[in-house]
């Protein structure tokens, strides 16, 4: 046995699983838990276990690769990868729906390598639709066309595919919802429900909300988990609807439609898109598939489980979100006809309302790092900059040999502040008072 301080796993029937406890007693005991601290030389070919397959765990997965370390990405997705990068098609129409991530902008220029490639590969490209600011009435205000604007070609969720096709030394395990993680022997093991899922060198926490403290709480990583429990985040609705006909939607000129809006000023309704024209144009004549986002302050007041939404939760949500859609539009009450298709879902941990301001956390003493859109905002840019900051900051440990592990800790005690934003995250270089002023004052001086 190796000389660290972590422990082998114990198995004992009768201990009551952590996952039963409260919020307060987890919180207690991930503060208290020993840290685990590996003093056992590092392999000679490391594998690194990344929990989450969003934008952050792949990227950070492909990095790894990059300096010649492996990894395996646990997800729990049933349908596919990407996280908030979710596309939902409907067959046999077939409708598709970007039901999280909406689009997102480019600031950085390690992420506007990744965003040429995609580019190249006729992934993404730019949404010259019309995108802006909707009041209550039908009261549009366009943002200009800078930033570029860009969204995934056939949706968002093909990008997370696109990431895994560089890659060789990255193995995927889905759909698997890691339960435990152990330390023993200078290594991390890894179960879910008891099922054994694997050893690893390093371990990779590319997610958040409460499974992700639940996971951590009695891991040995107690400066992890504190920083983890710091964060807050939100709860958002969303609603994908299906109208036969087009929605009798604000323009800019006699042929230019709102095809995406911030809405103002409504308490159900953050943000609308139309999935059809932004996706396939507005020639179109595919049925016309719209989704729609709640506000933060909304999903707080109608939080429920989003595993078991109730019957009357989700119709009242439906309803409410339906008649925001109305008043900003400006149509008379009840006059907005029926979808023939919709489906309500609820992102119970949508997006971060603090960050500590740091592309990643990682604990050297325990092996162990955080990644995620949340470290320095809430956008797919931040997401993809965590994961690249981790992974390089993973294998300049391990090229180290972990002979000084001091050296390599990143964020363990940084501070959190809290984040400003639209309710549906960030967006890099779009600041929207300052960009609907500058249209205003372009629309005045034309």
């Amino acid at each position: 046995m190796s000389q660290d301080k972590s422990k082998q796993p114990m198995k004992n029937p009768r201990k009551k699983p952590y996952y039963g406890t409260s919020r307060r007693s987890v919180i207690k005991k991930s503060f208290t838990q020993e840290q685990v601290e590996f003093t056992a030389p590092i392999s000679s070919d490391p594998v690194v276990g990344i929990i989450g397959g969003g934008m952050s765990g792949l990227v950070c997965a492909l990095y790894l690769e990059k300096r010649g370390i492996k990894s395996t990405v646990f997800d729990t997705g049933i349908h596919g990868l990407g996280g908030r990068m979710g596309t939902r098609t409907i067959d046999p129409q077939p409708l598709t729906f970007d039901h999280a991530a909406q689009f997102f902008t480019v600031s950085d220029p390690n992420f506007a390598e990744m965003v040429d490639l995609w580019s190249k590969n006729g992934l993404v490209r730019q949404w010259h639709g019309a995108i802006g600011e909707l009041e209550s009435g039908g009261r549009f205000s366009p943002l200009p066309p800078s930033p570029p604007r860009y969204i995934g070609v056939n949706g968002m969720r093909p990008l997370s595919e696109s990431i895994l096709s560089e890659t060789s030394l990255v193995n995927v395990v889905r759909p698997c919802w890691v339960s435990k993680l152990e330390p023993y022997n200078g290594r991390w093991y890894l179960s879910e429900n008891g099922k054994p899922c694997g050893h690893f060198d390093a371990i990779v926490i590319a997610h958040n909300g409460k499974c992700a403290n639940r996971l951590l709480a009695s891991s040995g990583l107690p400066l992890i988990a504190r920083q983890m429990k710091r964060l807050n985040l939100s709860s958002i609705w969303a609603l994908l609807a299906a109208f036969e006909d087009p929605l009798p939607v604000p323009s800019i000129a006699s042929e230019i439609s709102l095809e995406g809006a911030f809405v103002k000023g409504i308490d159900s309704l953050s943000w609308m898109a139309n999935n059809t024209t932004k996706l396939f144009g507005s020639q179109s004549s595919r049925p016309h598939c719209w989704t729609f986002l709640s506000t933060a302050a909304f999903g707080k007041q109608n939080k429920v489980p989003q595993e078991s939404i109730p019957s009357s939760t989700a119709e009242k949500v439906k309803e409410s979100m339906l008649e925001g859609v109305e008043i900003a539009l400006g149509l008379p009450e009840n006059s907005l006809k029926k979808p023939f298709y919709s489906r309500l879902q609820l992102w119970g941990a949508a997006l971060p309302t603090n960050s500590p301001g740091i592309p990643c956390i990682f604990d050297p003493c325990g092996r162990a790092g955080i990644c995620g859109d949340w470290l320095l905002g809430s956008s797919l840019e931040s997401a993809a900059l965590s994961g690249m900051a981790l992974a390089n900051q993973i294998a300049d440990y391990i090229e180290s040999g972990g002979t000084s592990p001091d050296e390599f800790a990143v964020g363990l005690h940084n501070e959190f502040q809290p984040l400003e934003g639209h309710d549906i995250g960030q967006f890099p270089g779009l600041d929207s008072e300052k960009q609907i002023n500058k249209a205003l004052d372009l629309q005045l001086m034309t």
